[in-house]
């Protein structure tokens, strides 16, 4: 770990005062949680310190749909007509909804986050945009279709399942809705990216400040928390969404994924629901992204920079990233309170993957 302290330290010295976290964990313990800099001001960032990880969510919210599945006796070549017979698709299977391939990362009308019912009426009007094998990651969409069948599938929504099978049971720091008001001293607040002076000239980009392109409105057709102003609240600590709505420490994010490989104690996970989540369903040019991007069952698996080794996890926006390498056992959370631009973690995250080196 001695290279990790030091690619941490280096990376942070940038910018001191940056909060953030990174914490590795291998076969059930936890190897070393670093902090940095302030998670608010003059309140500087400890290991159980919490932040929203908005996407890095993603991966913790397929993982309850695949168990709820699993315990059903079904995995995800199951139609989604079975479950939700209005979906625009009916055909596909919930392994090619986790996978980005419905086509319906944009909205043919807008729906408020908080509002499950409009939501779903939001996206039963909708055409699709694609089908598979196409794929292009769905942002906001992912959470409430996610919530819809979780709830058809169970009776509870993907934060009730996600707090009394996993996160209570385990005790993660990582909560998805139900933040007890007594921890949100625990949470730090969000600094806003350096916007359009410094913005990259990509596709995506030129698509995203476009309000008319399905890039634009895959990422604001679900209104509600688009902003780091809006993040740092507790409407949106508790807002429970399946594609954003996470709360975490790093070591909380990392030890989830160690409870995915069922590297922890009473873990719930079943071993299929690993394999499912590690196994590409999907890979070439994205049609959100607009550049190369590779899916499983809820989670990413390239670029391999930041899924080394067969590796597979979730970023979520500003930079956090969860992730897993199943044949080392090795999880690695990175928190940060400083936001970044990009739709993948920036070179910070790379570094102190590489200094990881041997381990993964």
């Amino acid at each position: 770990m001695n290279a990790l302290r030091t690619a941490f330290e280096q990376s942070t010295a940038m910018a001191p005062q940056q909060g953030c976290s990174v914490s590795v964990w291998q076969n059930g313990q936890e190897l070393c949680t670093l902090c940095a800099g302030d998670a608010r001001p003059d309140s500087p960032w400890q290991p159980h310190t919490l932040v929203p990880i908005y996407s890095a969510t993603k991966a913790a919210a397929a993982a309850c749909l695949l168990q709820a599945l699993y315990d059903c006796c079904r995995g995800p070549e199951l139609e989604i007509g079975a479950l939700w017979p209005r979906f625009p698709l009916p055909h596909c299977t919930i392994g090619q909804l986790l996978s980005h391939q419905c086509g319906l990362a944009a909205l043919a009308q807008p729906a408020p986050l908080e509002d499950l019912e409009q939501c779903r009426a939001a996206i039963e009007a909708t055409t699709p945009l694609w089908q598979p094998p196409h794929h292009g990651y769905h942002p906001q969409t992912f959470g409430p279709m996610v919530d819809i069948l979780m709830l058809e599938l169970t009776g509870q929504r993907v934060s009730d399942y996600w707090e009394s099978h996993v996160r209570r049971p385990l005790g993660l720091e990582f909560y998805i809705g139900h933040l007890p008001q007594a921890l949100y001293p625990q949470v730090a607040h969000l600094r806003t990216a350096r916007m359009l002076g410094s913005m990259p000239r990509t596709p995506f980009y030129k698509e995203y400040f476009d309000a008319n392109s399905p890039v634009h409105k895959a990422f604001n057709s679900i209104n509600g928390y688009n902003s780091a102003r809006e993040m740092n609240t507790p409407a949106a600590w508790q807002c429970g969404s399946p594609a954003k709505g996470g709360v975490a420490s790093a070591r909380g994010l990392a030890a989830f994924y160690q409870a995915l490989l069922g590297r922890l104690p009473q873990s719930p996970f079943a071993a299929d629901v690993a394999e499912w989540m590690s196994t590409p369903q999907c890979s070439g040019q994205d049609l959100t992204l607009l550049q190369h991007s590779a899916f499983t069952c809820g989670t990413m698996c390239e670029p391999a920079e930041f899924f080394p080794g067969g590796g597979f996890g979730h970023a979520g926006a500003g930079g956090s990233l969860g992730c897993c390498t199943p044949q080392s056992g090795v999880s690695f959370a990175y928190v940060m309170g400083s936001m970044e631009l990009g739709n993948l973690p920036g070179p910070r995250v790379q570094c102190l993957l590489e200094a990881l080196g041997t381990y993964l």
